[in-house]
């Protein structure tokens, strides 16, 4: 079975933008629930667990109608999150020189990805993620909804932002604007940046 990754930080790292007990709902109750349908779902469609959670989005097709949906959904909150989780922490590691140069050449510059990734993140209509992602050798920001992840379309995730209200409400309320904002005071550029270093 599928297991639930390990944050790379401590559940009080990020306070004050994200608070202990968010964080620990939102691993340990929202992601864990996603992981325990998923698995449930996978044993009783007797899935030997032979491809990575990532694989697994590329394979949908393989399992029968009546649960290949609710497989989808649950694996992408399983997927989703993982991201999520490891685009933020106490570190704020930079993006490298090459993961640089591409932003500044996708977008003219750092601040205009910042705001370029926040209008896109408010414009999210109900829920879903907002990403950084690669598409062949373009970065793009592209907002999916519920829980469709990026990989489904073969495309590669760099930073991702929680937009479900359970990942900011007990701590902005419905102030999105500020959530995005301090979303840029905890992220770490760590797992993007190796898809940069040549």
């Amino acid at each position: 079975m599928y297991k639930l990754l390990d944050l790379p930080y401590f559940y009080s790292d990020l306070e004050p933008y994200i608070d202990t007990h968010t964080l620990g709902l939102h691993k340990n109750k929202h992601q864990k629930n996603y992981l325990d349908k998923l698995n449930a779902l996978l044993i009783k469609n007797k899935f030997n667990f032979k491809f990575s959670l990532n694989e697994l989005s590329q394979h949908i097709n393989e399992f029968n109608k009546e649960d290949r949906e609710n497989i989808l959904f649950n694996l992408g909150g399983v997927i989703n999150h993982n991201i999520y989780f490891n685009s933020i922490s106490n570190k704020h590691i930079e993006p490298n020189v090459f993961l640089s140069y591409m932003i500044n050449n996708s977008f003219g510059s750092y601040e205009m990805f910042k705001k370029i990734f926040k209008e896109t993140a408010l414009s999210l209509k109900g829920s879903g993620y907002t990403y950084l992602i690669l598409k062949k050798d373009k970065l793009e920001i592209i907002n999916f909804y519920n829980q469709e992840n990026p990989y489904s379309y073969n495309l590669i995730p760099l930073i991702c932002i929680d937009m479900w209200e359970h990942a900011y409400y007990l701590n902005y309320k419905n102030d999105k604007g500020s959530y995005i904002d301090n979303f840029f005071e905890i992220i770490d550029f760590n797992e993007a940046n190796k898809f940069f270093t040549y």
